[in-house]
């Protein structure tokens, strides 16, 4: 805890920043009906400065979701709609020549929409490899090499990308070392019927309320900061490690890792399950990293992490019920509980 006037003012600081947090998903849920856990899972990867992967069927709102995050922010946002033809340079810009003023002729680097503070990329699984390995550098450096020049990207930058699970004509699946840049991988599910019809009444009559800028730049840069300084115990880091560690077949002792697992989760997993769980406890108004926290962030952290093996696919065995399987293997430290 910091102490004094100066404690008060800062606490008082992330306090009113958790209620512009609130507000933000207020202003989603004017378009966004539903998807609770979704708007939730992206919001804590935003205040943890991680990218989200959205996964799920067309027509449930994933693009919405973002394009009404960008509205709500005031934000620079670019949308990429990820194609087959698509080469790097549409991404991260290309160099024109251009005749000067006296006559002579000079290249001059024009930046693609990737300079922008949130980034669409919609149906990512849809460009070549080429393509999406565009992205790499910019998602873990937040910086493009193009022209023989480095330029660092604007912060906060996010990349918030859609793909489809069931299309997979003419579509390219990501290679891990891209997936594992993502901090959390999103499932977007099918709306309940109550909220079906909300938004059949919301999508059929008059338009909806235009949504209000509510949040900044400077304030995602705070949470980002404030998430960092969340207290987590020596034992909760270690339950972490712990969850990771035993999703890793060669020295795991749960049965399911064992017969299903091809490879396990690496380190990166378990910097995002603490990121995750800090901002999971900041947004949730609490102090301190609960063992609860932990949990609630591992199935998007490490549903992309782990890969089954064929024995998993014959048998109709996806990551869940291994992550469920870990999480029920692995004991919480008591004095953390």
């Amino acid at each position: 805890m910091v102490g004094g006037a100066a404690g008060v003012a800062a606490e008082r600081s992330v306090e009113s920043l958790v209620a512009s947090v609130r507000r933000l998903r207020a202003e989603i849920g004017k378009r966004v009906v539903g998807q609770d856990h979704v708007v939730d899972e992206i919001l804590m990867a935003l205040v943890a400065g991680g990218h989200a992967l959205l996964v799920g069927v067309p027509g449930l709102a994933k693009t919405l979701m973002i394009k009404s995050l960008a509205d709500a922010m005031q934000l620079e946002f670019r949308r990429i709609q990820f194609t087959p033809d698509l080469v790097p340079s549409d991404i991260t810009g290309t160099e024109i020549l251009e005749e000067t003023g006296g006559g002579q002729r000079a290249f001059r680097f024009v930046r693609g929409p990737v300079f922008a503070n949130i980034v669409l990329a919609d149906e990512i699984n849809r460009a070549p490899p080429r393509t999406q390995a565009a992205l790499l550098e910019a998602m873990q450096e937040h910086s493009v090499t193009a022209a023989g020049q480095t330029m660092r990207l604007p912060e906060p930058f996010f990349v918030l990308a859609t793909q489809n699970p069931i299309e997979q004509e003419g579509t390219y699946p990501l290679p891990e070392a891209q997936l594992d840049r993502f901090l959390f991988d999103i499932r977007v599910g099918y709306p309940t019927e109550a909220d079906e019809v909300s938004i059949l009444r919301a999508t059929t009559g008059a338009r909806g309320a235009a949504i209000e800028a509510v949040f900044t730049a400077d304030d995602a840069l705070a949470l980002q900061r404030a998430v960092r300084a969340v207290p987590c115990s020596e034992l909760l880091l270690q339950y972490a490690a712990r969850v990771v560690r035993a999703s890793r077949p060669q020295e795991s002792a749960v049965r399911l890792v064992q017969q299903y697992v091809r490879w396990g989760a690496g380190p990166r997993a378990g910097q995002a399950l603490i990121l995750g769980a800090k901002a999971s406890a900041l947004l949730a108004g609490r102090a301190a990293v609960s063992p609860a926290d932990i949990q609630r962030v591992a199935m998007p952290v490490l549903r992309h992490r782990i890969l089954p093996n064929f024995a998993a696919d014959a048998d109709g065995v996806s990551a869940a019920p291994i992550i469920e399987a870990l999480l029920s293997h692995v004991a919480v430290p008591t004095s953390a509980a």
